[in-house]
């Protein structure tokens, strides 16, 4: 660090930030596509399954029926589709339904005398997510079931009270927009300075740049800087919008969720450089941003894969990405108040990563400035 002229880095640092204030798309990018992004999809996405339409096909017409219909009902994760002259099978089939529930003759006349009556549920398992969801509601309604077809409230031997930490309401977005952020924020990183350093390369001012006296570190240091303040701009955005929108709760150390931050953010920036100086072209640079950028965030970070379920080889392969990390300290900062203690590993894997983005982007710079 001793040979690291801060004059010629923040020079460098002064160039950037008038390329940025004279182009409005890049301002643009940075700050309102965060924004716009985890907003739309935060909306979007929901992994509560809600709503499953439940063709009804009640042969009984007894008040025991009816009342098994409105339990499924007032469950708020059905809606009833009566069959009506149409087979339930034939609406499941058709798409018209998910689910069916047939309710034999004498159903209310079993209740009524204290015997044992039952109702077939069919599920369609097309969509294994969506079956393993409903799946998991029916425990529930057929207590409820017990309970008010009976009249009375069933003994067990046991009784286990459940309490979900963290999310009490189990609100799937506060689970999600955590992890949009990741992946958007990363991704942004990534192709800002792929993009713009692939610009340098296609109109040579790179070149010319690499010709002076100007050492690697110092052009490095000058370029990630003004992009790292950018997209760290956009990380507070997406944090008012993730609290205040969507009512995210913020239960940790902000000072902690910075520092995870800028590791996060310094990785991406390192990673984006490295793409720009191996394609040389804007174009390439995109498309190996999103490559790299995008799917491996997407489906190995943990967002919508649990990577414990994950077969052992991708366990291992996910430890090697920066958002599988960011992702796990940002929800444990955010939602359980976690500390610096807890995080240790995903905030030693995260400086781990960002080192080895920046060696392997400075060792790149050496090679291009060999004759």
């Amino acid at each position: 660090m001793k040979n690291f002229n801060f004059h010629r880095a923040y020079a460098i640092a002064r160039k950037e930030v008038m390329h940025i204030l004279r182009d409005p798309f890049t301002l643009t990018l940075a700050l309102g596509l965060p924004v716009m992004l985890v907003t739309f999809f935060g909306y979007a996405i929901d992994f509560e399954v809600k709503n499953v339409k439940l063709a009804v096909l009640d042969r009984d017409k007894g008040p025991a029926a009816r009342r098994l219909e409105e339990i499924f009902s007032s469950s708020g994760y059905f809606t009833l589709a009566p069959a009506g002259s149409e087979s339930p099978v034939e609406m499941i089939d058709s798409g018209r339904a998910s689910a069916a529930i047939f309710i034999e003759p004498g159903f209310s006349k079993k209740i009524k005398g204290g015997g044992q009556a039952g109702a077939q549920f069919l599920l369609d398992g097309s969509d294994n997510s969506k079956a393993a969801a409903v799946m998991g509601y029916l425990p529930g309604i057929e207590r409820a079931a017990a309970r008010r077809l009976a009249g009375q409230e069933a003994r067990e031997p046991v009784s286990l009270e459940t309490r979900f930490l963290y999310n009490p309401e189990l609100n799937s977005r506060w689970f999600t927009v955590p992890g949009l952020a990741a992946i958007i924020i990363g991704l942004l990183a990534i192709l800002l300075t792929a993009l713009t350093v692939a610009r340098e390369w296609e109109n040579g001012s790179m070149e010319l740049l690499l010709s002076t006296p100007v050492r690697p570190l110092e052009i490095m240091a000058g370029k990630l800087a003004p992009y790292g303040i950018l997209v760290l701009a956009g990380v507070f955005f997406v944090y008012l919008v993730a609290r205040f929108i969507f009512g995210v709760p913020f239960n940790g150390s902000h000072l902690l969720y910075l520092a995870a931050c800028l590791l996060f953010i310094l990785a991406a920036l390192s990673q984006g450089l490295v793409i720009s100086v191996i394609t040389r072209q804007q174009q390439v640079a995109m498309q190996f941003g999103m490559i790299t950028g995008l799917l491996p965030s997407l489906l190995l970070s943990g967002f919508i894969f649990p990577v414990e379920s994950m077969p052992r080889f991708f366990q291992y392969f996910t430890m090697i990405l920066p958002p599988r990390w960011f992702m796990a300290a940002a929800r444990g900062i955010a939602l359980k108040g976690a500390g610096l203690e807890e995080l240790a590993v995903p905030f030693l894997a995260l400086g781990l990563l960002s080192a080895i983005m920046l060696g392997l982007a400075l060792l790149k710079f050496k090679t291009d400035l060999e004759p």
